[in-house]
C-alpha cells in the first residue's frame, strides 16, 4: 500500500531528524579539548544588535587548550570580552589588543561527569522523540482502511525502525561518554 510506504518513510525521516538534533547538541557538550563550536552560542551587541560572535570575527583554535577570537574591528574587543563572560561558559577571555585569547581549562573528574550526564540526557530525550515518532505512525496506520495483517505488518516495520534508531542513539552516546570521560 503506498500510504503505509509514505508513513514508514515519513516516520523514517522525522527519526533521522532526530539523530541529527542529537549530534548537534553533542557538539556543544565540549569533551576537553578546545573547539570553535563552544563559541557558538555567544551573541555579541554589535552596533545596538545582537550578533552572533562568529559573524564579527574569526575564532580559530592554534592548540588544543587554546580559542582565539579575531575581530574584524577592533573596537570590538570589549564587547566581545564581555559577551563571552556574560555566555556564562568558565571562560576568562584576556585581551591582548590584536584579539581575545581564551585557555581552555582541563576539565575536572567532576564536570566530566556532569557533563556525561547531560549527554546522557541529550540521548534520552532523541529516544523520546523516536518513540513519539513511532506513535505517530502507528496511529495513522490504525486509521487506514487495511486488512489486520498489513496494519500488523507495517507495526513491525515501524517497531524494526524505532529498535534501529534507537540503537544509533545509544552508540553516539556511548562514543561521546567515552570522549567526555577520556582525560
Amino acid at each position: 500500500m503506498e500510504e503505509i510506504e509514505i508513513i514508514i518513510e515519513t516516520s523514517k525521516e522525522e527519526m533521522e531528524l532526530s539523530i541529527a538534533h542529537l549530534k548537534n547538541e553533542f557538539t556543544n557538550i565540549r569533551a576537553g579539548k578546545a573547539s570553535p563550536n563552544m563559541l557558538k552560542g555567544v551573541m555579541v551587541d554589535y552596533y545596538g544588535s545582537s550578533t552572533p560572535l562568529s559573524q564579527i570575527s574569526n575564532i580559530n583554535t592554534p592548540d588544543a587548550q587554546t580559542i582565539t577570537v579575531q575581530p574584524w574591528e577592533k573596537n570590538m574587543l570589549g564587547e566581545i570580552q564581555k559577551a563571552i563572560m556574560n555566555a556564562n561558559l568558565g571562560f576568562n577571555p584576556m585581551d591582548n589588543g590584536e584579539s581575545i585569547i581564551i585557555n581552555v581549562p582541563a576539565l575536572t573528574e567532576e564536570r566530566r561527569k556532569e557533563l556525561a550526564k547531560r549527554a546522557k540526557s541529550e540521548s534520552e530525550n532523541a529516544k523520546v522523540g523516536v518513540r513519539n515518532h513511532r506513535k505517530e505512525a502507528n496511529n495513522e496506520i490504525k486509521k487506514l482502511d487495511v486488512s489486520e495483517d498489513m496494519k500488523k505488518n507495517s507495526e513491525e516495520s515501524i517497531q524494526d525502525l524505532t529498535n534501529k534508531y534507537s540503537k544509533i542513539i545509544d552508540d553516539l552516546f556511548n562514543t561521546k561518554e567515552a570522549e567526555i570521560m577520556k582525560v
